[in-house]
């Protein structure tokens, strides 16, 4: 087997207010009691994983659920500013229904160009990508050919994944990432990556 490194990407676990489609960005929101349990669910999926470190977002809803997993393995989390979400601005906390009534064209310009709009006082997709990515990259080059688990977002982890298959950033709605799942991406010495759970 060629030796790589393996990143085990979760998405946080289920958040209050998931019955209605918003942008909580950077907002730190509370787990609900399902998605802590999601936390231990995938705890057990992992028990056979030799997983030597632990980065996660510093939002509450990722270092909750990394402390659960990481006790399994005896290792400290590192949270990292870096993984946050995607800074959403003047829309954080907003439904995607309050969003449409308040900012009509800004919902609109964001649809038409999601890789560049930048919501007032927010980020744009390239600036995530700008912060996220360098710290992939150390994450992989500081644990060359050990399994690291990655908690994160949404939006984070869709532009890791995309990253990792090559993908342009304009496809990030083309992933899914449910609350509380799992990736595996595999990482190369000769740069390439390989996908190999993608939303399990």
């Amino acid at each position: 087997m060629t030796p790589h490194t393996r990143i085990y990407l979760i998405r946080h676990g289920q958040v209050a207010g998931f019955d209605q489609p918003r942008y909580n960005g950077q907002t730190d929101v509370a787990l609900t009691d399902y998605g802590v349990e999601q936390y231990h669910r995938i705890r057990e999926r992992l028990a056979d994983a030799k997983i030597s470190a632990c980065y996660t977002s510093d939002l509450s809803r990722c270092t909750t659920g990394a402390g659960i997993i990481c006790q399994a393995f005896g290792i400290e989390p590192t949270p990292r500013r870096e993984l946050r979400e995607l800074n959403i601005g003047v829309w954080e906390g907003l439904t995607w229904q309050e969003i449409r009534t308040t900012w009509p064209d800004g919902w609109q310009a964001r649809l038409d160009d999601l890789v560049n709009y930048r919501v007032p006082r927010g980020e744009n997709l390239l600036d995530v990508e700008a912060r996220v990515m360098p710290v992939i990259d150390e994450i992989v080059g500081r644990h060359k050919e050990q399994e690291v688990l990655v908690v994160g977002h949404g939006g984070v982890n869709r532009i890791v994944l995309l990253n990792a298959i090559g993908a342009p950033l304009a496809g990030m709605f083309n992933i899914e990432q449910n609350y509380g799942c799992l990736n595996i991406i595999d990482f190369y010495a000769d740069g390439r990556a390989t996908v190999k759970l993608l939303n399990g």
